[in-house]
């Protein structure tokens, strides 16, 4: 999976959690480097987690440019921002799978497993 996540300790935390549920978890700072290693890894990537508000592209924008080429991608959104400030940048939690910060190591495992799923 690819974590597009601009906090350093967040995206540590995510890649940490998800090694440990025996994910294979490549990261990034920003839109752009996650663009660059999907490219890189071509098929390999199952599900793109990313938080929604990013510096230079939004998760939203990351995740429509790589559904273009991969329309079978599996999502899943994190966003620290109030429901008002989300739906305003074009993302329902009734549309897609967004999991709020904070959340419980738990629940991000359970989150992921049903994104790859896809429930």
């Amino acid at each position: 999976m690819l974590v597009a996540e601009d906090e350093d300790g967040v995206r540590e935390l995510l890649r940490k959690t998800l090694t440990e549920y025996g994910y294979s978890v490549l990261t990034a700072r920003h839109g752009r480097d996650a663009l660059l290693l999907a490219g890189e890894q071509g098929d390999r990537i199952d599900l793109l987690v990313t938080d929604i508000v990013m510096p230079e592209m939004s998760g939203r924008e990351l995740a429509e440019t790589l559904l273009d080429r991969r329309p079978d991608l599996k999502i899943l959104y994190i966003s620290g921002y109030t429901d008002d400030e989300v739906l305003q940048r074009g993302v329902r939690g009734r549309e897609v799978g967004l999991l709020r910060k904070p959340f419980a190591t738990e629940e991000l495992a359970r989150r992921v497993r049903t994104a790859l799923d896809g429930g």
